[in-house]
């Protein structure tokens, strides 16, 4: 992997996520709130953690010069969660996300890297425009949202899913 640029808020260091963060997407992407809210990836091992990591991460990282990053808090160095842009099959553009682990949500860190991530997005990576998906039953995702400065532009459904998802926008 080349060398990428990490980033930093107040309180949190956003690093590209590297195949050394396998055990924490492996305990991210099993929390309760992914699983309910983002959707079963089928990762059941580290191991297949890594293999994410490597097959779908990684290759975006290098074709596009971001991707998924992971949030690592400044005061202890704790991994608690993950905000990305990606370049997701079925979506026109760009899409920003994030997740966190259950104990690290509503303390506002959530905001404070996807606002950092929307500003290097618009300001470094030279993009026009970033959308955003969540689940009608995700309120607290809609709501960080449109703080963010995203408007509600209707609905969208991924290829391989029959959930109809809430598509978010905003432009430069």
């Amino acid at each position: 992997m080349g060398e990428y640029k990490t980033f930093e808020t107040e309180r949190l260091f956003l690093k590209p996520t590297s195949e050394e963060d396998a055990a924490f997407i492996f305990e991210l992407f099993n929390s309760p709130k992914w699983l309910k809210n983002i959707g079963d990836r089928n990762i059941t091992s580290p191991d297949m953690a890594k293999e994410y990591i490597l097959t779908k991460m990684q290759p975006q990282l290098e074709r596009l010069g971001y991707s998924n990053y992971t949030l690592i808090r400044k005061m202890d160095k704790a991994k608690i969660g993950c905000c990305g842009l990606y370049d997701r099959e079925g979506l026109e553009g760009i899409d920003i996300g994030f997740a966190f682990l259950p104990e690290y949500e509503g303390k506002g860190y959530a905001y404070e890297a996807a606002d950092k991530l929307k500003n290097i997005a618009f300001n470094e990576f030279g993009l026009h425009a970033i959308s955003a998906i969540t689940s009608k039953h995700n309120v607290s995702s809609q709501r960080l949202l449109e703080k963010l400065g995203l408007a509600l532009a209707g609905t969208t459904t991924l290829p391989d899913s029959n959930e109809e998802l809430l598509l978010y926008k905003i432009e430069k």
